[in-house]
């Protein structure tokens, strides 16, 4: 709890790039209206016409203006990451990295930088759900003063490819299928599969997307990766190797599969709606960033390869330093203009952050620019105010689409006498750019190095890594998955290929789906690295969601303190009951109930309170809790019974132990209860 921020709203950020955007920021209320031009508008409600039942004039500019925009609002949706929320907040400063990269921002303990974060779903188009099993992106975008750095990454830390010329085969795999355009945002059909069967460096990634990992709880509870291999370079020029990990002060939590397909139907906007209300609550996104670092000299000494974008460096080996902060703490005022308008690029470095030869990594340098210029329209996406870098910048660039920049000067080119050689280069010592000096030989060559292929090892480790129930949700979410594909011959594949990850599981999902079993591939490697399970993630109750069920005449002594002990948790507390308005306790306590039977659903809370009472409709009231019960149970949540709540237990089919709370003859209730839900769910529970 200590890492977290107060519970309370803050002033929007007094740094430059809040008041950068501040000059953008137009509120067009109590106005008068114009058009883009500035001109004042006389009619917005009829068009120019020759008479008044003839045909609209095109001398009408504000006709032609107004609906011109209006076919234009949209621009292409992203082709992967279309999906997609964002924040703004700062990143703060632990300790100083001077001894590793010369990285400005890394410089003085306590600097805070400005920084805009989206989240986003891989697969799926702009309009599909949160909470379907995918890959999330975690892209933040760094506004130094020595221009803007992009750490553009996931919430899984490897990928499915190895080899950027790969990319466009593995997203026309898992999208939509060409010929019937399904499934959407989903991985279970054929030619995902088939795809995986046939590329088998994807079997350490598939076995992340088969996991909890792949269903997050929240974006506030997922970390993130960059994923690649980067460089850090000091001023002495000496490089290392690093990978950066965001690690987030709530702990990794995730939903379990049934909760997750029945929140895409009841809430399709619930991550989403997850980190705007935890900000306007002032519940502000935490994540601790670090790096784990690798000296050139070891580069060779692991039994991984280090620039194998398939590969991650276990944690017990080399370990991961702490040394900042970011904390998201304003909402966009837009989410067009700033979220869809973003342009990420992990070509977007500073001077003591660089690139190495990791081909995944290469083919992205090139992917993302030609992207932008496609998507954004032009070359001038870097002057859209989300892009714009905080301090000044200067070049001999001029023209092309949606140019804002009025260059003066009969200069644009490069070396010049007419201004003096200006706009100049800067030297390393003045803050240029120089790239990082490693010694490269070798013919030229379309191959793959013998180090990259491996493809098991690291699969077993995960499943090693994992707890009984993350297996079996690991095992579940391959039967349900290969399930869905029609080929039986690349179910079999698919069988084949994992019995080299674990021989029990293959026995498994051959068995679910049809196919036989594999024979004469166990291997016997125990290795495994207790970070890569979520059992072992920081637990705590704060902003989590609980479900008050009540109606009337309860006891407003007992549920007044309960909800205190809650509240003073941080947990954020909705009123459930069987219409919106007043219900009375018998000792006369009013409580204001904010959600209905019909507008809430069990899948959209972490836990339930449940204080029952009486309603207009008995039955159906009783019903209802019943199925608020029922549901939060089988997805293993915490559930607290109120004294006048016992008998709402006794018709549900749950059954005491393990996250079954009671408040009958127990002093202690309040806070065994935020126990409870700070723990979150309860594996070990014998589910009906």
């Amino acid at each position: 709890m200590d890492k977290l921020s107060p519970n309370h709203k803050q002033v929007i950020d007094e740094n430059s790039k809040d008041k950068q955007l501040e000059q953008f920021r137009v509120n067009n209320e109590g106005t008068k209206m114009t058009t883009n031009q500035a001109l004042k508008v006389s009619n917005d409600e009829e068009s120019l016409k020759a008479g008044i039942r003839g045909p609209t004039l095109m001398e009408d500019f504000h006709f032609r203006e107004k609906l011109t925009h209006f076919d234009n609002e949209r621009i292409p949706e992203r082709v992967v990451h279309a999906r997609g929320y964002a924040a703004h907040g700062f990143f703060e400063l632990y300790e100083s990295m001077k001894e590793f990269t010369k990285a400005g921002f890394l410089q003085e303990p306590g600097t805070k930088t400005p920084v805009f974060t989206r989240f986003s779903n891989v697969v799926g188009s702009k309009g599909s759900a949160d909470t379907v099993r995918d890959v999330r992106g975690f892209a933040v975008k760094f506004y130094t003063e020595e221009g803007n750095y992009d750490l553009v990454g996931n919430n899984i830390p490897i990928f499915f490819i190895q080899d950027g010329i790969k990319f466009p085969d593995l997203v026309h795999a898992i999208q939509p299928e060409p010929h019937n355009e399904m499934p959407q945002a989903a991985s279970a059909h054929d030619t995902f599969w088939d795809f995986v069967a046939n590329n088998q460096e994807s079997a350490h990634m598939v076995m992340w997307l088969m996991s909890d990992r792949a269903i997050p709880r929240s974006w506030r509870m997922m970390e993130g990766f960059g994923v690649h291999t980067f460089r850090f370079v000091n001023e002495q020029g000496k490089g290392r190797f690093v990978k950066f990990h965001w690690k987030p002060a709530l702990g990794v939590h995730s939903l379990v599969w049934d909760e997750a397909q029945k929140i895409s139907g009841k809430d399709p906007d619930f991550q989403r709606r997850d980190l705007w209300e935890s900000i306007e609550h002032g519940n502000f996104a935490e994540y601790e960033l670090g790096v784990q670092m690798i000296d050139e000299k070891d580069e060779f000494m692991f039994d991984f390869d280090v620039l194998d974008a398939t590969k991650l460096w276990p944690e017990e080996i080399v370990p991961v330093k702490i040394f900042g902060k970011m904390t998201l703490n304003r909402n966009v005022d837009n989410v067009f203009a700033e979220t869809e308008q973003v342009a990420f690029h992990p070509g977007n470095v500073v001077p003591g952050i660089d690139f190495t030869n990791d081909p995944l990594l290469q083919g992205r340098l090139f992917s993302y620019l030609d992207t932008q210029l496609i998507r954004l329209g032009g070359p001038n996406f870097t002057e859209i105010p989300i892009n714009r870098a905080v301090c000044p910048f200067h070049n001999n660039q001029r023209n092309g689409y949606s140019r804002q920049r009025i260059d003066v000067g009969q200069v644009s080119y490069h070396k010049n006498s007419l201004a003096d050689n200006t706009p100049s280069t800067s030297t390393a010592k003045e803050g240029g750019f120089v790239h990082y000096a490693e010694k490269v030989e070798g013919r030229i060559i379309q191959a793959r190095s013998d180090s990259f292929k491996d493809f098991f090892s690291q699969a077993r480790l995960f499943w090693n890594s994992m707890s009984p129930p993350e297996k079996q949700h690991i095992t579940d979410a391959f039967i349900f998955e290969v399930g869905k594909v029609a080929s039986k011959s690349v179910r079999q594949q698919v069988v084949d290929m994992f019995a080299n990850v674990d021989e029990g599981l293959a026995i498994h999902i051959a068995d679910g789906v049809g196919v036989n079993p594999p024979t004469g591939k166990q291997v016997n490697v125990k290795a495994s690295s207790p970070a890569l399970s979520q059992e072992n993630t920081t637990r705590v109750p704060y902003t989590l969601k609980v479900g008050v069920l009540i109606g009337n005449d309860f006891n407003g002594a007992e549920v007044k303190r309960a909800v205190k002990t809650l509240r003073k948790y941080g947990v954020t507390v909705d009123i459930v009951g069987e219409k919106l308005g007043t219900v009375r306790g018998a000792d006369g306590l009013n409580v204001i109930v904010n959600e209905t039977f019909l507008t809430m659903d069990p899948v959209l809370f972490d836990s339930l309170y449940v204080v029952g009472g009486t309603a207009e409709n008995q039955a159906k009231f009783n019903s209802n809790i019943q199925y608020f019960i029922n549901e939060s149970f089988k997805h293993y949540k915490p559930i607290g019974f109120a004294s006048t709540g016992l008998p709402f237990f006794e018709l549900s089919n749950a059954k005491a132990g393990p996250g079954i709370v009671f408040a009958t003859d127990n002093p202690d209730f309040d806070d065994d209860f935020v126990k409870a839900i700070a723990q979150q769910r309860f594996w070990d529970r014998e589910i009906y």
